[in-house]
């Protein structure tokens, strides 16, 4: 009896591993191929600012490829979305300040200062999209995070969501794709 218990284990593990392979590998390919089409507005995760008020690595690869997107003019709007991270800084507004400095329009930035996680972002992103007649978004953020995010956006009705990643690769994303796996599921049940 113990053995026919350890055996199913045993199958059920492996098969546990093998979806957990094949769903990072699509996580992966999903993340890094850019869906780069016209859109109305882009999506900028929030992500750490460091204790001298300064977005971190990883935060200012978003905001660049944002800049170099939007200087492509494949869009008109940029909503950064954060929340008040441990370090005290509104992620929104450091943010919104990075890219003034890096020459957008101040009127062309929507803040989102209650972007705690991406699935209140898709929330926030749908209200905002609502009061300014938008239809169409293309989220920015890190490769590991495009499915989740592009995920929660469409379970909030949001029709036409396209992706880009930022470009930065750290060897912390080995840790980010291996959160993503419950993470993802966790958004798909919500």
């Amino acid at each position: 009896m113990k053995s026919v218990f350890i055996k199913r284990f045993l199958i059920a593990a492996a098969g546990l591993f093998i979806w957990f392979i094949v769903h990072t590998a699509f996580v992966i390919i999903d993340g890094l191929k850019d869906e780069l089409k016209p859109v109305d507005a882009a999506v900028v995760l929030g992500n750490k600012v460091e204790l001298n008020g300064q977005p971190s690595e990883r935060l200012k690869a978003r905001l660049d490829k944002s800049v170099e997107l939007y200087d492509g003019g494949y869009y008109t709007f940029i909503i950064v979305s954060g929340g008040i991270g441990k370090e005290g800084f509104d992620e929104a507004a450091v943010m919104k300040s990075y890219l003034i400095n890096k020459g957008i329009p101040e009127d062309k930035i929507i803040e989102d200062n209650n972007g705690y996680n991406s699935y209140l972002t898709a929330q926030n992103t749908s209200k905002i999209m609502e009061e300014l007649e938008l239809d169409s978004v293309m989220i920015i953020t890190q490769y590991y995070h495009v499915s989740r995010t592009k995920l929660a956006f469409r379970k909030m009705d949001i029709k036409e969501v396209y992706s880009a990643h930022a470009n930065i690769f750290e060897l912390r994303d080995i840790y980010s794709l291996v959160r993503e796996f419950p993470a993802y599921y966790k958004y798909f049940i919500k």
